[in-house]
């Protein structure tokens, strides 16, 4: 019994961490929430007014005066930039741990998957680093206006096509960050699942790939939903590397796919050291709202995603 209570204590600290940090930010930002009311998450107006002022009282709160913060324009950029990149990575991630699995020898396939193991352990810095340094201007240069001229009447696609700071290199840097964790995860999944589901679809006249993709996929679909959970959360979160390509934009809403954004993890860190000015504190608890914005946002997408997981268990009869 000894043993249970241990383990159970355990168990107990993750979700205890995870709602001590909740509570923490709710208290933290309340000022903050009581004075941006719902228009934090409905505008797109961040102004830390004016830091040479004398602060005055509004909503029974002091601020500084013209201060005002809304969040919408960070949201759209997380949101949107979290969708682009999975859009990416999730077929390439599913391609490669195909490949691994089933298209190479074994003695390659452990090389092979040992650089792509090895490319989820490269820092985000240097991630953003090479963008910044590569991507961007290749991006910006090249490709960015080949894709305006051909496919500009499309509607998101079309208009300016920047210097190749903005929403879909952020999309591409986040989807080369979260590639590995897909692909590696799914390729043990796929060479778990027992041989004789591969004999059985040849022996009923399927095609490897078909088998694969028929048979071998769909026995799996639990782990690539759950690491594409994880890749979410990732995406969501990641700072650094998004802050020096995204192109740090704010106060609009992306008129396309290549106009630069932030998003609420890079915000916070880039604008910390202008809200430490702010006499009142306000600023801080502000971006600490924005902290718990996105951490609601973080659950909920993954809350969404548990239930999506438990209602295709049950279709399948295997929940």
């Amino acid at each position: 019994m000894s043993f249970r209570r241990v383990l159970a204590v355990f168990a107990g600290v993750l979700p205890a961490s995870l709602i001590a940090v909740l509570l923490f930010l709710a208290v933290y930002s309340w000022p903050a929430v009581r004075f941006n009311g719902i228009g934090f998450v409905t505008s797109t107006s961040w102004n830390l007014g004016n830091t040479y002022g004398s602060p005055i009282l509004r909503n029974g709160v002091q601020v500084l005066p013209g201060a005002h913060y809304g969040i919408l324009f960070l949201i759209a950029g997380t949101l949107l930039s979290t969708v682009i990149a999975l859009l990416i990575a999730v077929p390439v991630g599913v391609g490669a741990a195909i490949f691994l699995a089933e298209a190479v020898p074994g003695w390659m396939r452990q090389w092979l998957s040992f650089f792509v193991e090895l490319l989820a352990a490269v820092p985000s810095v240097v991630f953003g680093l090479w963008g910044y340094a590569v991507l961007v201007p290749l991006l910006g240069h090249f490709i960015y206006p080949a894709m305006g001229h051909v496919l500009g009447f499309i509607p998101f696609l079309g208009g300016s096509t920047g210097s190749g700071y903005g929403l879909l290199t952020a999309g591409i840097v986040l989807s080369l960050m979260i590639v590995p964790l897909i692909a590696a995860t799914l390729r043990d999944a796929i060479l778990a699942e027992p041989m004789v589901v591969r004999e059985s679809a040849a022996a009923l006249g399927a095609t490897r790939f078909e088998a694969v993709w028929k048979v071998v996929l769909p026995g799996v679909r639990k782990i690539l939903i759950g690491v594409t959970i994880l890749a979410t959360g990732r995406a969501l979160g990641e700072t650094m590397a998004v802050l020096m390509v995204s192109g740090n934009a704010l106060n609009y809403l992306p008129p396309n796919i290549y106009s630069p954004i932030s998003t609420m993890a890079a915000f916070i860190v880039s604008q910390l050291d202008s809200a430490l000015q702010d006499p009142t504190g306000l600023a801080v608890r502000s971006l600490a709202e924005v902290a718990l914005v996105l951490s609601v946002i973080s659950i909920g997408v993954n809350t969404l995603a548990r239930l999506v997981l438990y209602r295709s268990g049950l279709k399948a009869g295997q929940v």
